[in-house]
């Protein structure tokens, strides 16, 4: 199903709500993406981590409503809803999105310098684009 096809309105104001969160916590990311990691202090660091486990979580939840919105009802979890908006081309790279998930299940085990380091070098670098590949796209849509 192509997107704005068979589109329902039971849970169009669900999924439009739920992009309003996933735009604020987008645009906070969205501020720092233009700084060098080497400005941060660690206090910020751990600051863009946060933000990420907030993005991730909702970005996943706004692609569900989405999704269920067209009419899909098996997308109950981030990986069948990161599937599902993959084969409807919401999203261009379904292995990046996992790679996310996945990092965000790391991210409360971030104990050293390094790994808050490598971390938010992945947020900015990795995961940055693609949500900001998904904010567009959804933002056309809204």
């Amino acid at each position: 199903m192509a997107l704005g096809e068979g589109k329902t309105m039971n849970n169009d104001n669900r999924w439009k709500q739920r992009f309003q969160n996933f735009e604020r916590a987008y645009l906070l990311l969205d501020e720092l993406s233009d700084r060098d990691m080497l400005s941060f202090s660690n206090l910020e660091k751990e600051g863009i981590l946060q933000r990420f486990e907030i993005l991730i979580e909702l970005s996943w939840k706004v692609l569900r409503d989405y999704l269920e919105n067209e009419g899909y009802d098996d997308v109950k979890n981030p990986k069948k809803a990161i599937r599902q908006a993959f084969q409807d081309e919401i999203i261009t790279d379904a292995e990046h999105w996992m790679e996310a998930l996945k990092k965000r299940n790391l991210t409360s085990h971030t104990y050293s310098d390094k790994i808050l380091d490598e971390t938010v070098d992945y947020i900015l670098g990795g995961f940055y684009p693609i949500v900001r590949d998904l904010y567009q796209k959804l933002k056309a849509e809204k």
